[in-house]
């Protein structure tokens, strides 16, 4: 009976962290796309930002990564949060943050690649590239060759049927990657929260993302 209830007690948590974590993606996303919301810029309005400087679209997209790390390697990091609206109550401050910073960055790359993160296809793509390195697995599970290179013509040719096996993929390894075991907390889903891990470590795995949705996005 004790084995049932707990259980049971692990598939509940396994549920609330999925939902908690699909209301906190599209939340951040929507949220990346939009002027204003915080002192930070759009992901549009940070992609031609770096389009302005000087160099070759790859030498510009490392130079938005790399700018990307030190803020998330900064000390100020939470200093941020000022004036940023509409978090989602379900999760910490910096974890709700730490995601917004990480798929504006993503969605930034892709426009600068000459995407539409409006797509429904392109803004699955982004999301995908949360799972870094995994995301070649999630590709693979979902039947996509990860030995031909994308572009645009593949990616708005991505049958429906497709688009959702990569996001219930993406749902499976955030989950797991991020959600504690037997317990509701989400304080740690996104490898970023400031002083609270280490900024070197968010450093690394902003980084990893970075090249990640370069490599998908930047032909």
């Amino acid at each position: 009976m004790k084995d049932d209830q707990s259980m049971n007690g692990v598939i509940s948590n396994k549920i609330k962290i999925e939902e908690t974590l699909k209301k906190t993606l599209e939340w951040a996303y929507d949220k990346a796309l939009v002027p204003g919301v915080s002192a930070l810029d759009s992901a549009e309005e940070l992609a031609h930002k770096f389009l302005q400087q000087a160099g070759t679209l790859p030498e510009q997209v490392d130079s938005l990564i790399r700018r990307q790390n030190a803020r998330t390697a900064s000390a100020g990091f939470v200093g941020g949060l000022g004036g940023f609206l509409f978090m989602p109550v379900t999760l910490p401050a910096t974890t709700s943050y730490g995601l917004f910073l990480q798929i504006r960055m993503i969605a930034a790359i892709a426009i600068m690649g000459g995407y539409d993160v409006r797509d429904e296809n392109v803004k699955t793509l982004v999301l995908a590239c949360l799972c870094g390195n995994a995301i070649k697995d999630v590709f693979t599970d979902a039947g996509i060759q990860t030995e031909a290179k994308l572009n645009q013509k593949m990616v708005r040719n991505i049958p429906i049927e497709v688009i959702k096996e990569i996001n219930k993929a993406v749902g499976f390894r955030l989950v797991a990657k991020f959600g504690e075991k037997g317990g509701t907390h989400l304080g740690r889903i996104i490898p970023i929260a400031g002083g609270l891990i280490g900024g070197t470590m968010d450093a690394l795995a902003n980084h990893v993302i970075g090249k990640v949705a370069k490599d998908v996005f930047i032909n």
